[in-house]
């Protein structure tokens, strides 16, 4: 069940983005409330209360939002007044935004005034200019065994990726530039060895089947591209290939999905 102090820390995390994510928070009580309504007998006037913000701020009109909670005697009245009074910055800002970056970024300094220098600004990357910020001075790397088990029902590691036009599942185009890919995703890049080794074809459609402790999983026609990427690995765009990560899959520690070693094997997709 819904707690109210759970909900205003919600509506403050989200207000203090930016005002889209506002917008979002005062959905969310829109929702609670239309709850509350069935569930706990809420009065109709605070969902209409709710939904005249939630308008109010769509036009867009901050200024009026805030009036209508400063007018209204409702309790919920002044929880989306009291998230409607954080600071925010309109995501058409950009000079404010990246004053903020500057104040937190390290190497951001000045940032308005480099961002509008001709050619732009070198950010630096220490790793290039090979300095260490260790202890030791020195690069620092951890070698870890691939795991075998599975290796005879399934030869292959599937690792998910993002393709050029893509930010984590969001996806803006379907042009991948960075491997030559255009017009679609449910693609597969496999080595030239491994085509040889299953006795397949680049431009084949197959079925990836993901093998674990529990079963198998299934992600249907992907097309078989040849890649220089090392012998026993295949690569594929997510989010299309999530459904191959087993749930009880995960790093040790971040306990992060395995999403870049999944044990998997190929097969041939039936005709479209």
């Amino acid at each position: 069940m819904f707690d109210a102090r759970h909900l205003i820390d919600l509506l403050i995390l989200g207000w203090m983005s930016n005002v889209p994510l506002a917008v979002g928070s005062i959905f969310t009580l829109a929702v609670f409330f239309d709850r509350m309504l069935k569930f706990r007998g809420l009065q109709s006037g605070s969902r209409a209360l709710a939904s005249r913000v939630i308008e109010t701020l769509t036009k867009p009109d901050l200024a009026g939002a805030k009036r209508l909670c400063e007018a209204s005697p409702l309790p919920v009245a002044g929880m989306l007044g009291e998230a409607l009074r954080w600071q925010n910055i309109a995501v058409e800002d950009y000079d404010r935004i990246r004053d903020k970056i500057a104040d937190v970024v390290d190497g951001f300094l000045h940032f308005n005034q480099r961002v509008h220098q001709p050619g732009g600004f070198y950010l630096g990357n220490a790793a290039a200019e090979r300095r260490w910020h260790n202890a030791a001075g020195k690069a620092v790397f951890c070698v870890h065994a691939i795991p075998r088990a599975l290796a005879g029902s399934a030869p292959l590691r599937l690792m998910t990726m993002r393709s050029h036009d893509q930010y984590n599942t969001t996806i803006y185009g379907l042009e991948d530039r960075y491997r030559g890919v255009s017009g679609h995703r449910r693609v597969c890049f496999i080595s030239k060895q491994d085509l040889e080794r299953f006795a397949l074809q680049a431009g084949q459609w197959v079925d990836i089947v993901s093998v674990w402790h529990d079963g198998e999983r299934f992600a249907r026609r992907f097309l078989l591209i040849e890649f220089d990427i090392p012998a026993g690995c295949i690569a594929s765009y997510y989010p299309e290939t999530n459904p191959l990560v087993p749930l009880d899959s995960y790093a040790d520690r971040a306990r992060t999905p395995t999403s870049k070693s999944i044990p998997v094997r190929l097969q041939p997709a039936e005709a479209a």
